[in-house]
């Protein structure tokens, strides 16, 4: 989840602003009658364990939670998802739009006291890019970093980068990262940031802490320090919400969201979101490299069935990735479900039924759980029998990178520019085309689309790739969520995201 990475998601993350989710049906709308106080730990049950800290390379939705409040990017975005300055103050482009200079703030330190320079910059980008990791391909069009002097920093690029600040600031994959930290190792287990918050301790399986950064280059951070405590099971989370083990989470049982609207005990709201969940065949093993192949699993399922099943209603059924209310979604929709059709599309493939594949879902999103036996069962229809394969997300995350499935089901999450919604999965030898799918025709619009500045134009590259994409069955998408989560009354000044981004540094509690 993109992210996301997701995968992910977890996930995420314009340049061209999409908009995002726009919107969106508020449950409730969060109270408090004021500020709170200086002081007090906050308690947020999240439903994944981090698989690590360092935020070059991890795509876990989990771990991000963590290291969106001790990390700093360049620029971030804002609630609307418009960028906004961070570690830089301000920037500007040149005429040709091949050379951006960034001044960065003065002031700032690193949690183990030494003072954020430009070579800080340089070295986090270069080291992403050099090392090739997961999100070096936001990278593609950079030719070179460099530091002129402490506070500014020079990014020139081959071409003209319309997504260039998302690419840097959407999450914090592309957080800035102390040479220190990352030389001695010391970053996969107790990073050192930049941000509102630094990391404290780690007991895995149990609670990860982060305290006050009482040098932060922002605004005065209010909560002493959050404690994330890993709770995989949603109805264990809100009974310890409702308890007050906890005062804040996002892993609540879809099917009771509606039943906690209106409490006096609780604050709960849903916000439409940018992410999408979706499921995708891999491509490299047979018969799943066929085309029809991938097109009978895509007509034989029922999306409004899956949705309704995975999210209870909280979730739009889409067959692309982008939601409504962007500039750039795409009603682009194919399938029905045609269990005839389906059958035909296995035939002329020469599958013959009962075509048996493993569906690789993970329980710490137990959405993904529900929505399988969904698709189970409707594919049984088909004459394919689904072996549902449920692993905890490390594992998921291993297996996936080996390629050891048949079919897995996550979602993307936190994604801003369409970019970030269709290159690195669909792109041929992206670092996140898990699937194994290439088209010369999406990869050329695909490339033109990131270097494409005229917005009508670009719209045009991302109908014409999406609608292959879709033709081709590389993602089978099912739906976009909502971002749904809840808190108690006594914290103040938390607001709901639509890319899931969680930051604390403006919250706090109530005496």
């Amino acid at each position: 989840m993109k992210l996301r990475v997701l995968g992910l998601t977890l996930l995420a993350f314009v340049l061209v602003a999409c908009g995002g989710g726009g919107g969106g049906g508020a449950v409730d709308v969060p109270g408090g009658d004021g500020a709170g106080t200086r002081g007090g730990t906050l308690v947020a049950a999240i439903s994944g364990e981090p698989d690590q800290l360092d935020p070059h390379k991890t795509s876990a939705y989990a771990s991000f939670q963590v290291l969106e409040n001790v990390f700093d990017t360049l620029v971030e975005p804002d609630e609307e998802l418009q960028f906004q300055p961070a570690l830089a103050e301000s920037w500007e482009t040149s005429e040709d739009g091949l050379t951006w200079t960034f001044t960065l703030r003065e002031g700032v330190q690193w949690h183990n006291g030494r003072e954020f320079v430009a070579d800080d910059v340089v070295y986090s980008y270069k080291r992403i890019i050099d090392e090739e990791l997961a999100n070096s391909y936001r990278f593609s069009s950079v030719q070179d970093v460099t530091a002129p002097d402490d506070s500014t920093v020079v990014i020139t690029v081959e071409r003209p980068t319309p997504n260039l600040l998302a690419n840097l600031g959407a999450f914090k994959g592309t957080a800035i990262v102390a040479k220190e930290n990352v030389e001695d190792g010391s970053i996969t287990r107790e990073p050192v940031g930049t941000g509102a918050f630094r990391f404290d301790s780690y007991a895995p399986g149990d609670r990860l802490q982060i305290v006050r950064n009482d040098d932060y280059w922002g605004e005065e951070v209010m909560l002493d320090g959050v404690t994330f405590s890993f709770v995989s099971e949603p109805t264990v989370a809100l009974t310890n919400l409702q308890g007050g083990q906890v005062q804040w989470t996002d892993n609540l049982p879809p099917q009771q969201v509606e039943s906690l609207t209106g409490s006096d005990d609780l604050e709960v709201e849903a916000v439409a979101s940018n992410d999408y969940w979706y499921f995708a065949a891999n491509q490299a093993r047979k018969p799943f490299d066929d085309p029809r192949v991938r097109q009978a699993l895509a007509y034989g399922i029922d999306r409004e069935q899956i949705t309704e099943a995975a999210t209870f209603g909280l979730a739009t059924v889409n067959q692309t990735a982008i939601p409504e209310g962007s500039a750039f979604h795409d009603d682009y929709a194919p399938y029905e479900r045609d269990v005839d059709k389906a059958k035909s599309l296995l035939a002329d493939a020469g599958v013959t039924a009962p075509l048996a594949m493993d569906l690789m879902v993970t329980n710490e999103y137990p959405e993904t759980v529900t929505a399988a036996q969904v698709i189970q069962s409707q594919l049984e229809e088909v004459g394919i029998e689904v072996k549902i394969r449920t692993l905890d997300f490390a594992s998921w995350l291993d297996q996936q990178g080996k390629g050891n499935f048949d079919v897995f089901l996550l979602g993307w999450l936190g994604n801003i520019d369409p970019d970030d919604f269709y290159y690195a999965q669909h792109r041929s030898g992206a670092n996140f085309n898990f699937q194994k799918y290439s088209n010369p025709d999406v990869d050329k619009a695909l490339d033109a689309a990131r270097a494409e500045t005229d917005e009508d134009a670009r719209k045009q590259l991302y109908e014409d790739a999406v609608k292959q994409i879709v033709d081709d069955a590389s993602y089978v998408y099912l739906y976009n969520p909502q971002v749904v989560q809840a808190w108690s009354p006594d914290v103040r000044g938390y607001q709901v995201r639509a890319d899931r981004a969680i930051r604390f540094r403006d919250v706090s509690l109530a005496s």
